[in-house]
């Protein structure tokens, strides 16, 4: 038998609920499960007189996937306990209604029924339950999961969901497959070093993993941070530090996946650096991946790191009608599972459609890297989303699979709209529709686009405005500098900022900023009153004089909506960090300036739509050839290194 799942638990009470609940609780907090006390990963003592449900995010088996996507038509439930009671099995369908097919009794009640035992033999004897359960009927949907129902104390000792290896499909690398697992990191050296101790002490994580390839692209360097030394000699022979220049994303994880290439692995498993890793998650994306029909990319889902039960998305998908990324169900979108889970998210027990997974945790199958190639030459952003589409258009299918996550720092912390990496947002949506848009011109990208720039000028965002056209001239000028510019676009881009001061961040002032209760700014406009509004600040910005040169107000992050700030000609807007505030004040030739260039571009754009995706399209291949990538990365063609007893450092 292979574990494909294993039952966990966490380490603290406040993930509690994606592992573990009462299905009784009532007026308890999310966090609380009465009469369980967490032993280790695996093992629990659960109190006599109480129910516990793993029908959780991390401890259901998402049946309906492994039905769909893999050849795998049989699962079997394995736990071992001691003590008596009951354990029922459940599995729901594409509604999330639950039909019990499963039954055991074990203990005093049923395994050593008959037995004239003290309850403390019954305590101290390990019962093996195994439970076969079939795949068929969950083409629409559905979960399984089981309930223990605890008559004295019981001790989980272990739980998994297993299949027979004679389940795993024809392709040859499915027989023993091992990832390397692919971090590139930038001054995030504490986050990386406690995401390798957690998977140096995780067994199982292990066991699928052939290496682990740093790319460290900072300053501040992994292996001097404090604990990397007890760390690496933990994993020993599989750590990899590879040293290379900031080539963003898009360059750090195509060197992990050379990497992966010329290590042999089955699959590369790329993942941020800032995030806490669940690290059983390693393990059953390998196994899926493995099981599965046909290569398939295998994604992990996000938990926003503050808020470690809120889930980021179930599954993210290109809305072809403007070509921008979203979640594919807006039920799903920051979505609690403390106050609702598997039992209540319908929307958890179907597949759901998923055009890319988002690289902060995702599974690409070495087939498929020789297939399509590496990352798009994107530095950051959209090199996700631009890489399921290839694949897809190649017939490579990308799931978002259940039980595989890990916790990331959400993107509400983050003004990654108007900083320099506005530059990024703007032209890799671009080149990504020049690439795979359905619709002509990328349907209503560009109206998107000059809507948005429109907005960014009446709150004063000139800086992001000015990268945004810079993108679009890049666009423009064709796809041959694209990896000459991993280097420079960044820098490029800080040093722009120079020219607009309302890039500089300043001290919060003395008192609170305002807020909703005490400004009470409108909400957004809509329909006609949405073209008046817009047609009457456009006209404000243009040709009323400015009259304040001092702020006028302080708002907070939330309120500064572009239908509240344009009516300002000094502002303080507070960081999305709350580490300070920038400083907003209205130049209307400024804004002309930008205005009028803005229609310009897009209106260019247009026009040469035709022309610019045939040549983005032609140097696609040559653009995410791995012999292209190893001299960007100045990855050299060695033949596959020996291991050794230590960790391996490769400089660029």
């Amino acid at each position: 038998m292979t574990i494909v799942q294993n039952v966990v638990l966490p380490h603290d009470d406040v993930r509690l609920p994606l592992y573990v609940e009462s299905p009784a609780r009532t007026g308890a907090t999310p966090s609380c499960v009465p009469g369980i006390d967490v032993r280790s990963r695996h093992a629990a003592t659960l109190q006599g007189g109480h129910r516990f449900s793993f029908a959780t995010y991390f401890n259901g088996f998402p049946a309906t996937f492994w039905c769909r996507l893999t050849a795998v038509r049989d699962v079997t439930l394995r736990l071992r306990l001691t003590g008596s009671g009951r354990v029922t099995v459940y599995r729901s369908d594409a509604t999330g209604a639950a039909t019990l097919v499963a039954e055991r009794m074990f203990g005093a009640t049923g395994a050593l029924a008959g037995q004239d035992v003290s309850s403390e033999a019954v305590a101290e004897t390990a019962v093996d339950i195994a439970v076969a359960l079939s795949l068929d009927g969950f083409e629409d949907g559905g979960w399984y999961w089981f309930d223990l129902e605890a008559t004295n104390d019981v001790e989980l000792v272990h739980g998994s969901w297993d299949v027979t290896e004679d389940q795993a499909p024809g392709r040859p690398e499915a027989a023993d497959a091992r990832t390397t697992i692919g971090i590139t990191t930038l001054d995030k050296p504490d986050y990386c070093v406690r995401t390798l101790r957690a998977l140096a002490h995780s067994p199982e994580a292990i066991s699928v993993i052939d290496q682990i390839v740093v790319v460290d692209q900072g300053t501040a360097k992994v292996d001097a941070e404090q604990g990397f030394g007890e760390v690496a000699a933990a994993l020993g022979g599989k750590l990899v530090v590879v040293d290379q220049p900031n080539l963003g994303g898009s360059g750090g994880f195509s060197r992990a996946m050379l990497e992966a290439l010329e290590g042999g692995s089955a699959s590369v498993l790329i993942m941020d650096d800032d995030v806490e890793i669940e690290p059983e998650s390693v393990l059953r994306a390998v196994r899926f991946a493995a099981a599965c029909r046909q290569p398939t990319i295998v994604g992990g889902h996000m938990f926003d790191l503050q808020h470690p039960t809120v889930l980021h998305s179930w599954s993210e998908t290109v809305e072809q009608s403007n070509f921008m990324w979203g979640a594919a169900a807006k039920a799903a979108e920051r979505h609690d599972l403390a106050d609702s889970g598997l039992r209540d998210a319908e929307w958890m027990h179907r597949v759901g459609r998923a055009d890319y997974n988002g690289w902060w945790m995702c599974l690409i199958p070495a087939e498929v890297l020789r297939r399509i190639g590496l990352a798009a030459p994107f530095f950051i952003k959209w090199d996700d989303a631009e890489y399921g589409l290839r694949a897809a258009e190649r017939g490579i299918p990308t799931v978002s699979l259940p039980g595989v996550a890990l916790w990331h720092i959400s993107w509400l912390d983050k003004d990654d709209t108007i900083d320099w990496q506005a530059y990024f947002h703007e032209r890799n949506r671009l080149v990504a529709a020049l690439l795979h848009a359905e619709r002509p011109r990328g349907g209503k990208l560009l109206r998107d686009y000059r809507r948005l720039h429109l907005k960014q000028l009446l709150c004063m965002q000139y800086y992001a405005v000015a990268l945004r056209h810079r993108a679009l001239r890049d666009v423009l000028a064709g796809p041959a500098g694209m990896h000459a510019s991993l280097a420079t676009a960044l820098p490029e881009a800080r040093a722009l900022a120079e020219v607009f001061p309302e890039t500089r961040s300043r001290p919060i002032p003395p008192g609170p900023p305002v807020t909703r209760a005490s400004c009470e700014p409108r909400p957004g406009p809509k329909g006609l009153a949405l073209a008046l509004f817009t047609l009457r600040a456009t006209i404000r910005h243009l040709a009323v004089p400015v009259r304040a040169s001092r702020p006028q107000r302080v708002l907070a992050k939330g309120e500064a909506t572009w239908w509240h700030v344009p009516f300002y000609d000094s502002v303080l807007v507070e960081k999305a960090d709350h580490t300070g505030v920038n400083w907003y004040r209205r130049e209307p030739r400024t804004f002309s300036h930008l205005w009028f260039e803005s229609l310009w571009l897009t209106w260019v754009t247009a026009r040469r739509w035709t022309e610019l995706s045939a040549r983005y399209r032609a140097a696609m291949p040559d653009l995410t050839d791995p012999p292209t990538w190893a001299r960007t990365t100045g990855r050299a063609a060695d033949p596959r290194r020996e291991r050794d007893e230590g960790p391996r450092r490769h400089p660029a």
